[in-house]
């Protein structure tokens, strides 16, 4: 038997792998820095009996609660990722599994590979609809890419998306796959109806360092990118610091952020009703974008989310309430969950990479809503 995690966002430390059904691992923290929760390893073992892994540190992770009704996803393929059984005692997160392969992989949700993120850009291009704009580069030497979508004019509304600033929550550009398959689709009306009125600004990964690293939330120095929008730097913070500087070059018209919770089984927003310039506008822009993917999907809800911001009392170093006052804009961050959608259980895949991708689809809509109001 043997554990390795030797490849792109690999993270698992071996303690013990002598027996089946005694497996002990424990999840490294991100690069200097406290916060661990994401784990990717493969398992290569020879017997097809029950395995018991055991998750050793899961108790003082960074979200200790959001191992409470998680199941772990696995792949044989690296392409299909399915919920095993998976339990929480208090102390250790023990998954069990009968391998049907002798090699099988297992992740906190459905990596998101640098592979597939290059060649999510490559293909953007090729359909003559995107440009591939180079900002810089990480603290690791890894270009930061920005997807231009759409021929920037007079009047058109600049709307910027970006995502996996927290690298664990691969969710996010899953999601921004989906978003990219139709904005890109010639033949899909709401998508050209869109790009007749608007310019998309696309980051699909704000954290490639800690996404190859295998970090849960930081970069390659654990830096939290999420709260440097108001001092980010070259030298701390550089994918936010190019990133935002653009932004001020081109102006933002809407903002969003696209995330993961470890906590909440729900897809949800957070708006920007905390910050100073909070208005009757902001705020009629927010309720129309949520009142039509309500209506759009069953994947989404408001019941559900983050406690709202007081007056004036929001945290401007966030991405989404640094934007919404900095532009006076509609700014939302967008939050999916590493468990299941409790509101539309799958019990086989749980929220995934494939429901991922159809909520960005889904999101044009919103979006297509509100872009003649913003």
């Amino acid at each position: 038997m043997k554990i390795t995690c030797n490849f792109d966002s690999g993270n698992i430390d071996v303690i013990s792998a002598e027996r089946i059904d005694d497996i002990r691992l424990a999840i490294r923290k991100d690069n200097m820095s406290e916060f661990y929760q994401w784990f990717h390893f493969r398992l290569h073992s020879d017997s097809f009996e029950s395995h018991t892994i055991r998750l050793t540190n899961v108790n003082t992770s960074a979200y200790p609660k959001g191992w409470a009704d998680y199941k772990a996803v696995a792949s044989y393929d690296r392409e299909t990722w399915f919920r095993v059984d998976t339990a929480f005692d208090g102390e250790h997160l023990v998954i069990t599994h009968y391998p049907e392969a002798e090699s099988c992989y297992f992740a906190y949700f459905a990596p998101y590979s640098y592979e597939r993120h290059l060649d999510l850009l490559g293909q953007a291009q090729a359909t003559g609809l995107a440009q591939l704009v180079d900002l810089g580069n990480t603290i690791d030497g890894r270009d930061m890419s920005l997807l231009v979508i759409g021929e920037p004019a007079d009047g058109k509304k600049k709307i910027w998306v970006t995502a996996r600033q927290h690298p664990g929550e691969t969710m996010a550009e899953w999601f921004v796959e989906g978003l990219l398959d139709r904005l890109l689709d010639q033949d899909d009306g709401v998508a050209r109806q869109l790009l007749s009125k608007a310019v998309f600004y696309v980051v699909p990964n704000m954290n490639p360092d800690g996404s190859v690293r295998g970090h849960l939330r930081t970069n390659a120095v654990g830096v939290n990118l999420n709260r440097e929008w108001q001092t980010s730097t070259m030298e701390k913070s550089p994918e936010v610091y190019l990133v935002r500087q653009k932004m001020l070059e081109t102006g933002v018209d809407m903002f969003l952020d696209i995330h993961g919770d470890e906590n909440l089984p729900y897809n949800f927003v957070a708006g920007a009703e905390g910050v100073p310039s909070y208005n009757a506008k902001m705020a009629q822009l927010e309720t129309l974008f949520k009142q039509t993917l309500l209506a759009v999907t069953p994947e989404f809800q408001t019941e559900y989310g983050y406690d709202l911001d007081a007056p004036g009392e929001a945290n401007l170093t966030i991405a989404s309430t640094w934007v919404a006052e900095q532009f006076k804009c509609l700014a939302y961050t967008f939050e999916m969950p590493f468990k299941d959608n409790a509101n539309l259980p799958d019990e086989q895949f749980g929220w995934s990479d494939v429901r991922s991708k159809k909520l960005g689809n889904d999101t044009l809509i919103a979006v297509r809503a509100v872009v003649d109001l913003l």
